[in-house]
């Protein structure tokens, strides 16, 4: 994946530079000071993955990913981490926070590969789906797989797109999070934040800020948590 990284800081943007030519999969093109500049260059030059700093001066991190092409993705790198779900918000891919170890930079860089195979793949599949009693039926890669609603972990919402998390697969299809959320049974699937719809019934533990489903956890949104707390507490 063709990357650049954007971050007002010298030291940090070295840092992940190091990083990065640890990864294989990984191609640096640009590494930029401001999101000013990042944007100039990605105006001429295709990009797949933007490592991008939030606290910037000018146009922050949180700004700057709102206007980026739904074909590239984000993960969010700061010291900070207050803005995790506020990065939910932009459909950032991942949030890494400062210092960033070697081994949480690798999965979250996994996790963008995979998820841009499966951008690359759906691209011209069209958008289409059915709902039946007790599952779906979801168009993926151009073909149509049968999900039962208690397969489904949560659904991800990933610019144009959403990813529906099972036990066994992950499946992407061309389909927004709330066209989505109107075809799942209500009062099972709840909203936990802008960019993930749960499972009430796979949810493992929670707390005031957070759902764990397996070795998933999801960030609850200041809009959402007084009714995603009551719905999964309430008999």
């Amino acid at each position: 994946m063709r990357c650049i990284i954007v971050d007002d800081e010298p030291i940090a943007r070295r840092g992940i530079e190091k990083l990065a030519a640890a990864v294989p999969s990984l191609e640096v093109v640009g590494s930029f000071e401001s999101a000013d500049a990042a944007g100039r260059f990605m105006a001429d030059h295709e990009v797949d993955l933007v490592f991008l700093d939030i606290q910037m001066p000018g146009v922050s991190g949180v700004e700057f990913a709102a206007t980026i092409p739904r074909t590239t993705l984000v993960i969010f790198t700061t010291a900070f981490s207050q803005y995790a779900v506020e990065s939910y918000e932009v459909d950032a891919v991942d949030y890494l926070l400062k210092p960033i170890e070697p081994e949480r930079f690798r999965r979250a860089v996994e996790k963008a590969a995979s998820y841009h195979a499966l951008l690359l793949a759906e691209e011209h599949s069209g958008e289409s789906s059915r709902v039946e009693n007790d599952f779906i039926f979801i168009k993926s890669d151009r073909r149509f797989f049968k999900v039962a609603f208690k397969e489904i972990l949560f659904i991800e919402g990933l610019k144009d797109y959403v990813i529906i998390q099972t036990d066994t697969r992950r499946l992407i299809t061309h389909l927004t999070l709330k066209a989505i959320h109107e075809l799942l049974p209500a009062g099972v699937f709840l909203r936990a934040n802008r960019s993930y719809i749960v499972n009430k019934d796979r949810v493992e533990s929670f707390s005031t800020s957070d759902v764990f489903i397996g070795p998933y956890e999801i960030g609850l949104g200041n809009l959402y948590r007084d009714a995603f707390l009551k719905a999964l507490t309430e008999k």
